[in-house]
């Protein structure tokens, strides 16, 4: 009677309650019954009204199954759900997933490591169903949640954790991938989703790595090892999840990299770091890489005041995302990403200097550790600096070049260079080095199709400051950026190192025709750079390599931009070059006397076999020739040795070991280049700077050349001779307001050429010579007679000495400084 009762409960229960008991075996070892599987699934797709109610049933079944501890039958249960989740994709199906993933929870929430593997397993099955209809209700939180922790499995045996870890991977890939496709895909960028998905894919990547590192470098895994792997697999994730941000969400898929590198302290050693904005800027679409930058740099930002070397790793990051966005979109912010990297390299120089002063007294060792990591951190900014902009279209090079040079604390100027007035000289020097080392791989592989384009005046004129003559390393850097500017030929590398070379087309220099733009920057500018190259001789702390720089700028200047013009302008600063050396009135070491000496003799050398004149290639190569057999170390292969004999004067020694400027001349007349100005002694210009520099006057002479014209009474004159004293010359000079002076000078002149007529400007210009004698007149006011002689010229000099062929006064006043 019972048997009958039960067959009669059984028979009155719902159909799907019975197909659904139908397909689970009496031993669940014999596993899943397919005949009445079939029968269910062809239930349910007859009558898919009835899939919820088909759901909600096997979940209660899987519930009581898992409470139970029959796992057989919980296999049974999830296996029925796939097939059913496969089979089914109508609009009814949305309830029928709402127990599916209730069941999925069940399994994710036991203990029981194999169930939470079938749980995911499931889920990605469903996650790689494309629903037909959006679900706006459904929410993936609990999943998030649940697969990050599974990703942070502790499981005391290896195997068991790796299984775990990896099924927590495929099911946060499992969760990207489906609210990817939903249309509400929105949410899964929340950022406290995001705060768990990114990090626990982080922390897999970074535990295998750090197996890695030990062992040695990884070898590429096989097809088996990607799903075996926690880190490959993590990995991959990461990358489809980037690969699908956007715009609007980049950044919250970022910023949780910097909270988990921070949290682990992996900016030191940032090994790690690196491969992981590799792998960002690599996955992202291009157009989003300036975003990265600039979170890159508001980091940066927030940890200023961290250690050196944290700091240091997070430039070391900046500078691999930029090497990477550079070959795509770096984004409109160029000038703010130098400007922030600028003022970083400002705060480096500063804790440099206030660790230094504060442990005056403690240990040596502990002050350079401190200034030596602060240097990884000038260094590491210096080289994004450069790559950055050395990947620039021109365009914008030219405007970071600009950008940079007028950040560089230059004497004298109000430009908006770095705040450096706090550091003190050490400090400034130290910024002005940096800057311009950042400067200078900014300018490498520039190419401008005119010099105007690549030294415009508001860049030349700060670059070229007496202010950055003050160390001998601030002038080989300002003239290896001048190299890399001039050098549009790629011929400096052919003239490296300076010394005498035989034949000089053996170098197979390239170069064009001066262009009409060249010749007008060489009227505009040449004698800046004259001016430049003059002084830097004259320095006492002048290395080799100082010297083989200028050598190398008087060579590029002779290929690039040298006309006949400029070749008589080149010869006339050589000579004075080489009275710097004979005459020594700036008292200069031996060496740096001889080494110039050498410069003089290796240059025009080059010159002269580059304007190919046979008689002053005779000329030049007689000279040399006759130094190596009596003088030497007036030639650079002897006197850049380590061990060179240096002379102990060189007032004795023979014209014949010098290039005389009558030989030049006689040998220039006749190949048709027009050699007066050659009689001229080259003096350098006398700049606004000058005035304000720190260094000693450039202007440490006079000289007033006066034209004595025949006819006149000599001998009266020379009875009214007044004598000329340092003293009458000095009240003569009122130096009270004279920079306001000079600056309103100035204003009128050029207002004069933009307003006055041309024939009055051309008729100023001719009368030019006769109001030059008049006005030197006032300024002095002295009467200066002449020799009695018919015709010739009167010196007033105190440091240049100037071979003449007529009669000449000379007056020393050596502390005088006339502008």
């Amino acid at each position: 009677l019972s048997a009958g009762v039960c067959c009669c409960c059984a028979a009155l229960r719902p159909r799907y309650k019975r197909l659904v008991d139908n397909i689970f075996p009496e031993d669940p070892k014999d596993g899943l019954v397919k005949a009445d599987m079939e029968k269910l699934t062809f239930y349910a797709v007859s009558a898919p009204e009835k899939l919820d109610r088909i759901g909600a049933y096997l979940a209660e079944r899987l519930s009581r199954d898992v409470v139970r501890h029959r796992y057989g039958y919980v296999l049974i249960a999830m296996e029925a759900l796939d097939q059913l989740l496969m089979a089914c994709h109508s609009q009814s199906i949305k309830p029928f997933v709402e127990s599916f993933l209730h069941m999925v929870a069940k399994l994710l929430e036991s203990g029981e490591p194999k169930l939470q593997v079938l749980g995911t397993n499931s889920f990605v099955k469903f996650a790689n169903i494309e629903e037909d209809t959006p679900s706006y209700h459904r929410r993936y939180d609990f999943f998030v949640s649940r697969f990050s922790a599974m990703c942070h499995s502790c499981d005391p045996d290896p195997e068991i954790q790796t299984e775990i870890r990896i099924a927590g991977i495929r099911g946060i890939q499992g969760v990207v991938r489906k609210t990817v496709n939903d249309e509400l895909r929105a949410t899964i960028w929340e950022p406290q989703h995001m705060d768990k998905i990114v990090p626990s894919l982080l922390f897999n990547m970074q535990k295998i790595e750090d197996v890695d590192s030990r062992i040695g470098p990884p070898s590429s895994p096989t097809g088996g090892e990607k799903e075996e792997n926690p880190a490959v697999l993590a990995e991959n994730c990461f990358r489809e999840l980037l690969g699908r941000a956007t715009y609007g969400n980049m950044n919250n898929a970022v910023r949780p990299v910097f909270a988990h590198l921070d949290h682990h302290k992996l900016w030191d050693p940032n090994e790690f770091a690196v491969s992981c904005f590799k792998i960002i800027m690599y996955s992202i679409q291009a157009q989003y890489s300036h975003h990265v930058i600039q979170e890159i740099l508001g980091h940066l930002d927030v940890r200023k005041r961290d250690s050196p070397r944290v700091r240091a790793g997070i430039v070391q990051v900046l500078l691999e995302a930029v090497a990477i966005a550079a070959k795509g979109s770096i984004g409109p912010t160029v000038l703010e990403v130098f400007n922030t990297l600028l003022k970083h390299l400002r705060i480096s120089v500063d804790f440099e200097l206030g660790d230094r002063r504060s442990s005056a007294g403690s240990a040596a060792f502990s002050t350079s550790s401190k200034e030596s990591d602060e240097r990884i951190v000038q260094n590491a900014i210096i080289q994004t600096i450069g790559f950055f902009g050395s990947n620039l279209p021109d365009y914008q090079r030219s405007e970071i070049m600009m950008f940079i040079m007028g950040k560089v604390p230059v004497l004298g100027t109000t430009s908006q260079s770095l705040d450096t007035s706090h550091l003190g000289d050490l400090g400034t020097r130290r910024i002005q080095i940096m800057l311009l080392r950042s400067l200078l791989m900014v300018t490498s592989g520039y190419k401008a199709t005119t010099i105007n384009n690549a030294l415009p005046a508001p860049f030349l004129d700060p670059l070229l400051s007496p202010s950055l003559m003050e160390d001998s390393e601030l002038r080989q850097l300002v003239l290896e950026i001048l190299h890399n500017l001039i050098d549009r030929h790629d011929n400096r590398a052919k003239l490296r190192g300076i010394r005498i070379i035989p034949d000089v087309s053996d170098l197979k220099i390239k170069r064009d025709k001066i262009s009409r733009q060249d010749v007008s920057f060489m009227k505009k500018h040449g004698q800046q750079l004259y001016r430049h190259i003059y002084l830097g001789c004259k320095e006492e702390d002048n290395v080799q390599k100082n010297f083989e720089l200028l050598f190398t700028s008087l060579a590029l200047t002779t290929i690039e931009l040298a006309n006949e013009e400029v070749v008589i302008d080149l010869i006339r600063l050589a000579i004075a070059l080489q009275d710097i050396a004979i005459i020594n009135e700036d008292n200069l070491p031996m060496f740096n006397r001889c080494g110039v000496m050498a410069l003089v003799a290796a240059y025009l050398n080059f010159l002269s076999q580059m304007i190919a004149v046979p008689a002053f290639c005779q000329h030049v190569s007689k000279v040399i020739e006759t130094r190596s057999l009596e003088a030497s170390y007036f030639l650079p292969e002897t006197i850049f040795k380590d061990k060179c004999n240096l002379p102990k004067s060189l007032e004795k020694h023979e014209k014949d070991l010098f290039f005389l400027t009558n030989k030049i001349a006689e040998s220039l007349g006749g190949s048709g280049y027009s050699v007066e100005r050659l009689s001229v002694p080259y003096v350098p210009q006398v700049t606004d700077e000058d005035r304000l520099s720190r260094r000693k006057s450039i202007v440490d002479t006079v000289s007033l050349q006066v034209d004595i014209l025949p006819g006149n009474n000599t001998e009266d004159k020379i009875d009214n001779t007044e004598e000329i004293t340092f003293e009458a010359l000095k009240k003569a000079i009122d130096n009270n307001g004279l920079e306001e002076q000079e600056k309103e000078k100035r204003r009128l002149v050029i207002e004069k050429f933009q307003k006055a007529p041309f024939e009055e400007i051309a008729a100023q210009c001719e009368t030019k010579a006769n109001l030059l004698h008049d006005r030197l007149a006032q300024i002095l006011e002295l009467t200066i007679r002449p020799p009695p002689s018919p015709s010739g010229t009167m010196t007033i000099t105190a440091g240049h000495a100037h071979y003449h062929s007529v009669p000449v006064y000379e007056m020393k006043f050596p502390d005088l400084c006339v502008y």
